[in-house]
């Protein structure tokens, strides 16, 4: 019998994407050899996790299963939240259940827990209970005490930076267009997350030239008296000098509103049939305006990346996990464009499930921002239902969360996921790379064990004005930006200029607020407890049992911008204060200042310089001139500032909140010495009397 005849291929792209599915399996597989790789040689040179594998003491894990099984009497039968803590008061792991009881006797077992489990149960000293309504009123109040009590044993979400949005305002006849990151507290309508500033601006200047809505302040706004460069190249209507009237302006934010809503098909086809209208009738002026507002608005939708044609509004999360570590990537899809993607490293234990990472990420995810009609997930989570119906909850209308399994859809989560590896990879590397250092680091100024945090001081200020201490904090992740911190000097008894007593001013503050929030432990842990082994101490729930959280928050190396005298200032202060166990040492600026040039400063120890090319050398100098950059630009805010206010900071009754609206209400300082009084009564917050004080202060002072 013959063999059948082939089948045709009816599908022409089918060969092109069978060798695109060749060459992402080929990728996966690379990427899974890369972590692997990587996870070894993390080991080799690092060893392993400190008590990676051992469980805890068998005592103090019936201690705590008693503990549990007595608290447990006590405790609600409905839904709700449960908290877990330790003997300093911290929280160790905060749950959610549909029967609190149940859920929580099940950790009365004195066995057969994974070793995650059973080192939260050995180390649990107390537990707290809420109630609630439903259990899906349990998930959203889990998800926002994960995010703020962040517990050990949870998967953490360290989102530290909010994402920026485009903002039309409300509270004026010709609203603006703008960007706008933090609390969503202005009145207007605002339309995002963007996953980047790079985003909103490009986003911001295509939709200038589509809808010419103004983007300058109410206060430019107010004092415009002709049209400025934007009209001149239209990207502006010129509402400001009635270039427009009201009524076709406020019909540009209404189209620029339906765009931005998901409404773009409709706003093209309009734009689209006013200019066929306009040539018809031989405007073609008008006809081009409209043209060119066209070609704008496909910028928009054709901008790079991944464009799907089917989905209008969705995020998407993949995650990826390698070598102890996890990332997920989000992109966000909003009108049917992507408006960019962002990775994020949640804290997790390596013992979850990639699903049951994601869960427990998308439900704090979504705690303070706004939810899309569409999630996507790479993985099966646990409890999906549930949390659909909390995100329907939250954003007061059915919300779709499914893990696709083929077509478009499918397509979007396995491009999130190609993200995900390697931004992951990338992370890794940038990882091993720093612990080298920080080895480096130790060998090169004889410290016991490799640092896992080291905080850089610097002072920035001109002639002893504006003076401000800051502080920078570098581990094994790198930088730690938000804990950088800044002091404003304030001290009556320091000579402007003296670079000694600043120094010494800004340690005394920060070690003794140090002592009176984190007290050390007393007894010191060894150098295998508080290494950075194979992942750093913050990075996973394995090394973070390593280092208590108060240990965690002491340093121990101390960096200070100067030199012998610097360093004796800085060692006499933490002698006073009483800390021992925190290594100093001043950086001297080299010969004619230059950079490979500097001279170290320790204790006990000759000065000295390293190679010219050394790693290390290198090392110290970003970390030296991430504290400089960071304090001058402190300096230069607090400097602005006392310049931008001038004079009213003299004034009687005029305090910060009344100087910030009289800025806000003029815009200049200039602007407050011309004013007449009928203009300073009409200040919110400025009265009759407060107006007249300050008209006579400028008044009498030009005078």
């Amino acid at each position: 019998m013959a063999p059948p005849a082939p089948r045709a291929n009816l599908d022409p792209d089918l060969d092109r994407r069978e060798a695109e599915a060749e060459v992402a399996a080929d990728r996966a597989i690379a990427d899974e050899a890369f972590a692997a790789d990587l996870a070894e040689t993390l080991a080799e040179d690092f060893g392993d996790e400190a008590g990676e594998g051992a469980g805890p003491v068998v005592g103090e894990l019936a201690r705590g299963a008693a503990l549990i099984r007595e608290l447990a009497r006590h405790a609600p039968t409905g839904p709700g939240v449960y908290r877990m803590t330790g003997a300093t008061g911290d929280v160790l792991y905060v749950g959610k259940a549909k029967s609190i009881r149940r859920r929580v006797l099940s950790y009365a077992r004195a066995a057969g827990h994974t070793n995650r489990i059973a080192r939260m149960v050995s180390l649990t000293m107390a537990m707290e209970f809420v109630s609630t309504r439903t259990e899906t009123e349990a998930l959203l109040l889990e998800a926002n005490l994960i995010k703020r009590l962040r517990p050990r044993f949870n998967v953490v979400l360290r989102d530290d930076k909010s994402f920026p949005y485009i903002l039309i305002t409300g509270d004026h006849p010709a609203p603006q267009i703008c960007k706008h990151r933090g609390a969503r507290t202005l009145p207007g309508k605002y339309y995002g997350p963007f996953a980047s500033v790079w985003a909103v601006n490009r986003t911001l200047n295509a939709l200038q030239r589509a809808f010419l809505i103004r983007s300058c302040s109410d206060a430019v706004f107010e004092s415009r008296t002709r049209p400025c460069l934007l009209f001149q190249i239209k990207r502006c209507a010129g509402p400001c000098t009635g270039e427009v009237t009201a009524e076709a302006y406020q019909r540009l934010v209404s189209e620029a509103n339906a765009f931005l809503s998901g409404r773009s098909r409709a706003v093209k086809e309009e734009l689209a049939a006013d200019m066929e209208a306009a040539a018809e009738v031989l405007d073609f002026e008008r006809a081009a305006v409209l043209r060119d507002r066209l070609a704008a608005l496909s910028a928009v939708q054709a901008h790079q990346g991944v464009n799907p044609s089917g989905v209008e509004e969705a995020d998407v999360f993949a995650i990826a996990q390698a070598a102890g570590q996890t990332c997920v990537e989000v992109f966000f899809f909003r009108t049917g464009q992507n408006w960019g993607n962002r990775a994020f490293f949640p804290r997790a234990d390596r013992s979850l499930e990639p699903g049951e990472v994601l869960a427990s990420f998308i439900s704090q995810f979504y705690d303070d921002k706004p939810v899309p009609r569409m999630v996507l997930a790479s993985h099966a989570l646990p409890e999906a239902a549930l949390i659909a119906e909390a995100l329907s909850a939250k954003a007061e209308r059915r919300v779709e969360l499914i893990s696709p399994q083929r077509g478009e859809k499918k397509m979007l989560v396995d491009n999130a996921r190609q993200n995900a590896a390697e931004a992951l990879g990338r992370r890794l590397a940038e990882s091993a790379s720093q612990m080298k250092l920080l080895a480096a680091l130790a060998e090169a100024f004889a410290l016991p064990r490799p640092p896992v945090r080291v905080e850089v001081f610097d002072n920035s200020h001109i002639m002893g004005t504006n003076a401000v201490g800051a502080m920078v904090v570098a581990g094994p992740e790198g930088f730690r930006k938000k804990e950088y911190r800044t002091f404003n000097i304030r001290s009556a008894d320091i000579t402007p200029g003296d670079d000694f007593g600043m120094m010494r001013e800004v340690l005394r503050r920060r070690f003794a607020r140090l002592m009176k929030e984190t007290p050390r432990p007393a007894e010191p842990q060894t150098a295998q407890q508080t290494a950075p082994q194979a992942a750093p101490a913050d990075e996973t729930a394995d090394a973070a049992d390593s280092v208590s959280a108060a240990e965690a928050k002491w340093p121990d190396l101390v960096l200070i911008d100067g030199g012998a005298g610097q360093l004796s200032a800085a060692r006499a202060v933490l002698d006073e204060l009483g800390v021992e166990g925190v290594a100093l040492v001043g950086i001297a600026k080299g010969p004619d200042r230059n950079a490979g040039r500097e001279h170290f400063f320790v204790t006990g120890r000759e000065p000295f310089m390293l190679p010219p090319r050394d790693p290390v050398l290198y090392f110290v100098q970003r970390l030296r001139d991430e504290a400089h950059r960071f304090a001058i630009g402190t300096h230069r805010k607090k400097r602005g500032r006392d310049i931008r206010e001038g004079g009213l900071q003299e004034i009687p009754g005029v305090g910060p909140a009344r100087k910030r609206a009289l800025l806000r209400h003029f815009g200049t300082l200039k602007a407050v010495e011309q004013a007449a009084m009928r203009d300073l009564e009409a200040v919110a917050g400025i009265n009759a009397e407060t107006a007249r004080r300050i008209y006579d202060f400028f008044h009498e002072r030009g005078g």
